[in-house]
């Protein structure tokens, strides 16, 4: 896959399915190159999810953003996303990484070794999808003579990833990297990180970043800052540190969120929080963060929660008024 520079978009699949997959189209229709469907186990599954929007778009890459090596063997993500690039006609990727520490927690299942796990599971994966009947004994999984009855090899893998191992394992074995970050100096640290590793010709430099566009600047904002909040209340320090944000201002939305103070915790969040972690405000100004992020060195944006105060019409908006000012660097999907 010959990576220029794409605008992927974020779904997640707690509203009704009809809604999700007509935003897809939507998006499909206003020049997006791909949608990811967040995988959490208490919304609605994500490969039932992407095989809704495979069935209604014809030129979009999709694909979960992300699952995870803990809660399904990857034989079976195997299986899964190969069915979702049969279904699709070979439009499917796979976005995967370590899992979220929180939620594997309240299933009762530890992370242990994250980034030796995520390797093993990538390994299978890749084996799984050409075609391999594989037997494999590492230190997680083992398996005797599995083989799967699809092959589809050139399915591109996404590795979430932010500390500087991950980072690194990313551009090792993956095709691309998903960040969650939205700001240039995130970027500053993050990609010399990728690429201590090896990546490969046409690696992927995703920015999975909190989003949200308006005409209204004020409208974009507010619409932004819920999601800012819960942001600021998982980033370690060093990266508030990045930013200049106080830890006892982090702090104060953190013990409000867990008390269910939304709005406090809303309240707090300053501007320079959602200038660090969130591309907000008119299209002039989404556009101007946007070059920016790519003279570093991103190659994709995706455009995730909350898109913008109406989700339709931002979508538009983008489409209309911002990915058009990228065509000279665009993917071409068609």
């Amino acid at each position: 896959m010959g990576v220029f520079f794409m605008f992927g978009i974020e779904f997640v699949p707690d509203l009704p399915l009809n809604n999700l997959v007509n935003n897809c189209v939507l998006a499909e229709n206003h020049g997006f190159d791909a949608v990811w469907i967040t995988d959490h186990y208490n919304n609605r599954n994500v490969y039932a999810t992407l095989a809704l929007v495979a069935e209604r778009t014809k030129r979009m890459r999709i694909g979960p953003g992300v699952t995870n090596a803990y809660q399904v063997h990857p034989a079976l993500t195997a299986s899964a996303i190969a069915t979702i690039d049969d279904i699709s006609n070979g439009r499917a990727m796979l976005g995967i990484g370590a899992g979220d520490r929180t939620t594997l927690a309240s299933l009762g299942i530890p992370m242990d070794k994250p980034v030796a796990k995520l390797r093993e599971a990538v390994e299978v994966i890749r084996r799984l999808l050409a075609g391999e009947r594989l037997s494999f004994q590492g230190d997680f999984f083992r398996i005797e003579g599995a083989k799967l009855s699809l092959k589809c090899s050139d399915i591109p893998i996404y590795i979430g990833a932010q500390g500087p191992l991950m980072l690194k394992t990313a551009s090792e074995i993956g095709d691309g990297v998903l960040i969650n970050a939205s700001h240039p100096l995130d970027f500053k640290y993050a990609i010399p990180q990728v690429q201590k590793g090896s990546p490969k010709a046409g690696f992927d430099i995703a920015a999975y970043a909190s989003f949200s566009v308006d005409s209204d600047e004020e409208k974009a904002k507010k619409a932004v800052m819920p999601v800012v909040a819960f942001i600021v209340a998982g980033s370690p320090e060093t990266v508030l540190e990045r930013h200049g944000i106080v830890p006892t201002e982090a702090d104060t939305i953190k013990s409000s969120l867990a008390k269910g103070d939304f709005r406090t915790a809303f309240g707090s969040v300053t501007d320079p929080m959602v200038d660090a972690f969130s591309i907000y405000g008119s299209p002039d100004h989404c556009i101007k963060r946007i070059r920016e992020l790519h003279e570093i060195g991103v190659t994709q944006v995706v455009v995730g929660s909350p898109i913008g105060p109406d989700v339709s019409e931002s979508i538009k908006l983008i489409g209309e008024e911002v990915i058009v000012e990228f065509g000279d660097l665009g993917l071409n999907l068609g």
